[in-house]
């Protein structure tokens, strides 16, 4: 009987091999790629603690999204996007970019 598992094997360490290398030749992976902060969330640490009831989404930069415990949120990665989490809590939890 033949042994697949070794060719298999090798295949798929050659895709995950090809896919590093790309992610290498566009400046690297994820939000480092573009910026850390191409969102500005730096700046906004600062909401990081507040109650949900004093984010005013109307102050938060364009393009932003505010988002809920257990909301679906689609996993696109938008570095100049603003994240607002907001926690169990009712307060806001964490601020990121994507």
């Amino acid at each position: 009987m033949l042994d697949f598992k070794a060719p298999a094997t090798a295949a798929l360490l050659a895709a995950l091999a090809g896919c590093t290398q790309m992610a290498e030749m566009a400046g690297g992976a994820g939000p480092a790629a573009s910026g850390e902060d191409a969102c500005g969330a730096a700046a906004r640490q600062d909401l990081v603690g507040t109650s949900v009831g004093a984010l005013d989404p109307a102050t938060l930069p364009d393009p932003n999204r505010v988002i809920f415990p257990g909301q679906a949120v689609t996993m696109d990665l938008q570095a100049e996007r603003l994240n607002v989490e907001i926690g169990p809590d009712d307060q806001v939890a964490r601020v990121y970019c994507g």
